[in-house]
């Protein structure tokens, strides 16, 4: 009984307004993000310029389409997140949309952030949810979709999807570095010491301690907090604080916090969006006077709940699949990406590449920079996955060259967290003939704290 009281609150009808509110900021936001791209010339640099692009394992087949086709795949993204925020021919467009960006971020893992992963996923979530039922361009052309409620799922999906970030980028914060040792905290923060008023703080050892507390602290309780209508005004105003102060002191994170912002508005109760919604909108578009709920076909609501089971069940093993690694997450970064760790480690790499051939013994240092950006080069350094992509590369490059069955081996060193540079991998070991696979990487050398 319990559990079939826990399902039927979830199809409890209430008011449609956090969804269409999310859609409007959503669509905005990433309207936003899209003319920030375009205008800051990063299509071409990131899309264009490079010679060679660190695709997925899987997605090899997902390749940079040209000058021209880039920006008019940009030009999709931000077009459809345009009708999404109106809410015009809105299912078309959140296909398209999660199918462009998507895309795009699947081009290098070079560009990798948590929050376009975030963007991906809410993208997806979005298609299936009903959110052009009211106060949309939609239901103007279309007066019979419109929709006043819909089951408290539709909205709660979102609502699980943050808390996931939330919680997880809180558990991602209980290790000894972070907890212990205030790192990288003690090494970031001093940046920041041109700051008025607080800038000499920004020294102080306890300041760190407090910042990286506060952060576990804050990730592994805010979506609770959130969640309970007497705590979550106050929840939300830690919201603000938190993701401002995250976005002036590390400006380099991007729209991260400003997503967080918007996205957890989400969570105040759907009477409160109505009114809010009642304010800002045509009188046209406020609540008809009959009960008029979103009802979702039988078969299709078996579907989709064995569907949503099936995703947030994903949601929660993709960022512990670390745990079947061995060794220092950090050092190997085994699992690492897809598990919402944002800004939890200073490492940099320093990494020269050698080709071989065997059969004359001759040698030739590769010059990265003939290869690889500078941004390409300086994530490639310490992320073992994209140097054994590298040395795939480089072996055909130089097989193209000339050099018979050539031999690719890397000397790389690698500082984390303010720790003494050391040797990364084993310079004797043929990266070219190692897999591309989810296996542990037996080329990189132990962590040993130093």
């Amino acid at each position: 009984m319990p559990l079939i009281s826990f399902f039927t609150r979830f199809q409890r009808p209430v008011s449609i307004a956090p969804l269409v509110i999310f859609r409007v900021l959503f669509g905005l936001m990433m309207l936003a993000g899209t003319l920030r791209f375009w205008l800051n010339g990063w299509i071409t640099d990131l899309y264009v310029k490079p010679k060679f692009y660190f695709t997925y394992w899987g997605f090899e087949w997902v390749r940079p389409l040209g000058d021209t086709g880039m920006h008019l795949l940009f030009l999709c993204v931000g077009v459809s997140a345009l009708l999404i925020a109106t809410g015009l021919f809105y299912r078309i467009a959140a296909v398209l949309f999660f199918l462009s960006f998507t895309y795009i971020e699947l081009i290098d893992v070079t560009n990798y952030l948590n929050h376009y992963y975030f963007i991906s996923l809410t993208a997806l979530l979005m298609i299936f949810l009903p959110a052009n039922r009211y106060f949309s361009v939609d239901v103007k052309l279309w007066p019979s979709i419109k929709k006043a409620y819909v089951p408290l799922w539709a909205i709660g999906a979102i609502r699980l999807q943050i808390g996931i970030i939330y919680f997880f980028a809180g558990l991602a914060k209980l290790n000894a570095d972070w907890l212990l040792n205030a790192m990288p905290m003690k090494l970031w923060l001093p940046a920041k010491s041109h700051l008025p008023v607080i800038g000499n703080l920004m020294y102080q050892s306890w300041v760190a301690y407090f910042f990286s507390w506060f952060g576990a602290v804050y990730d592994l309780l805010i979506a609770f907090f959130l969640t309970n209508y007497r705590t979550r005004p106050v929840a939300y105003v830690f919201v603000l604080g938190f993701h401002l102060a995250t976005a002036l002191f590390f400006p380099g994170i991007g729209m991260f916090p400003y997503v967080m912002i918007i996205c957890s508005f989400a969570f105040f109760s759907s009477a409160l969006q109505q009114r809010l919604l009642n304010r800002i909108g045509n009188t046209s578009f406020l609540p008809a006077s009959t009960f008029n709920s979103y009802h979702v076909p039988v078969r299709l609501k078996s579907v989709l709940t064995g569907a949503a089971i099936v995703y947030f069940t994903l949601q929660v093993v993709v960022p512990l699949r670390f745990l079947l690694y061995p060794g220092n997450l950090f050092w190997y970064e085994e699992g690492y990406r897809f598990s919402w760790r944002v800004m939890l480690m200073e490492k940099s790499g320093n990494t020269f590449f050698y080709v071989k051939e065997p059969s004359t013994k001759k040698a030739y240092e590769v010059n990265n920079a003939e290869f690889l950006t500078p941004l390409q080069e300086k994530m490639m350094s310490t992320q073992p996955d994209m140097m054994l992509r590298y040395a795939h590369y480089l072996a055909g490059v130089y097989a193209q060259r000339g050099i018979k069955k050539p031999a690719v081996y890397a000397e790389c060193y690698v500082a984390l967290n303010g720790r003494r540079s050391t040797l990364f991998t084993d310079t004797t070991i043929d990266l070219s003939r190692q897999p591309l696979s989810w296996q542990h990487y037996n080329w990189i050398l132990p962590y040993v704290k130093k």
